[in-house]
């Protein structure tokens, strides 16, 4: 395929992309009802059981997408103490399998829609995804075997250190230099910046042959930065990544930080971390679901999925997941950000007293 047809067919799909990632969940919901393995005899009674979390799912997807943080931070603390007042509380490998499904989807949906906004640097994110990996596995593996009291205590731990780190981290969206004169009257690029014909808008990147990186994005917003601190990167991403695989959460929000300290971008970071914390998510949930029997613990088939809950919670995360940029664009995002550090301190706390035997 020649370069201006990979330009073209590049340039389509992202202009449509939301029709092609609304599909997804589509084809999920039917692929589940026709062929999951579930309970014999199940009715239509089964399948609307948890309707009611949708709505949940669909708030706590937007959220946590722009932010840009872990959808299982809001989703596995939710089913641990909300879902059981209205249903019977679930086990904690399966609280965090649901948690990365759901999760797996929002953020492969969010991160198509930042990819369009051209806000996603996927050199950095791949080399991330590659060092993350042993230390994903590592955590979803040690999930099957570890007490319900230590996994509390852990998920606690977590979300604390996960709040701190929200407080500490500058999310407004002053990084761009906002030079108005950048964008040419017909729409195109000054000529000291990158416009690629295979994106949509002013959008474009350039790697100088020092390693700064010049980006544009769709609506003419610049940004420079360098790709240096891979070990740092890696630091944080290998304590992440483990927490990633165990409690379904933590590359996100130890991810921000590292890139942040590492110069790049605000909205390039919160657009990057999508991609990583989408493909971990991934890669932990096919663990969740077919890793127990390695470690030696119980085995979580395809059998034992709720199914009846993740097509709900699938949809729901996938369109909070586009609706993430609008709202990231539309609103303070440190509001947000606090807002989000507090209910994780709060929860980290009840997590705590769970772990202690008092709640």
């Amino acid at each position: 395929m020649s370069s201006h047809r990979y330009s073209h067919v590049q340039k389509a799909f992202l202009k449509y992309q939301h029709v092609f990632v609304l599909l997804a969940p589509v084809l999920f919901v039917v692929g589940v009802f026709f062929a999951a393995p579930t309970p014999a005899d199940v009715g239509t009674n089964y399948w609307l059981e948890f309707w009611w979390l949708f709505p949940a799912f669909l708030l706590g997807a937007t959220i946590v997408n722009t932010v840009g943080i872990s959808g299982s931070a809001l989703f596995v603390p939710f089913l641990i103490f909300i879902f059981p007042v209205f249903s019977e509380p679930l086990g904690p490998a399966t609280i965090v399998k649901v948690g990365l499904i759901s999760e797996a989807f929002g953020l492969s949906s969010s991160s198509v829609a930042f990819i369009q906004y051209g806000l996603v640097d996927r050199r950095l994110a791949l080399s991330i995804v590659a060092g993350a990996v042993p230390f994903v596995v590592a955590g979803a593996l040690l999930s099957f075997v570890i007490p319900e009291v230590i996994f509390h205590a852990l998920l606690g731990l977590a979300l604390l250190a996960a709040s701190y780190l929200l407080f500490k981290t500058d999310l407004s969206h002053g990084e761009s230099s906002g030079d108005e004169d950048a964008v040419a009257a017909d729409g195109g690029v000054a000529a000291n910046l990158p416009d690629d014909a295979g994106k949509l808008g002013p959008a474009g990147v350039r790697t100088d042959e020092d390693g700064t990186v010049t980006r544009v994005d769709r609506e003419g917003g610049d940004y420079e930065y360098t790709r240096q601190g891979y070990l740092k990167r890696f630091a944080n991403y290998s304590i992440g990544g483990t927490f990633q695989g165990l409690a379904g959460f933590g590359a996100g929000e130890l991810g921000i930080i590292s890139m942040l300290s590492t110069k790049v971008p605000v909205r390039v970071a919160i657009g990057t971390n999508h991609i990583v914390v989408a493909l971990t998510a991934i890669l932990a949930s096919l663990v969740h679901v077919f890793g127990g029997g390695l470690v030696g613990g119980h085995s979580l088939s395809l059998a034992s999925t709720p199914w009846n809950m993740v097509v709900f919670t699938v949809p729901a995360t996938v369109i909070g997941g586009q609706i993430a940029p609008y709202v990231s664009n539309a609103l303070d995002t440190d509001t947000l950000k606090n807002f989000v550090g507090v209910l994780f301190a709060v929860i980290s706390l009840a997590l705590f007293l769970m772990a202690a035997g008092i709640a």
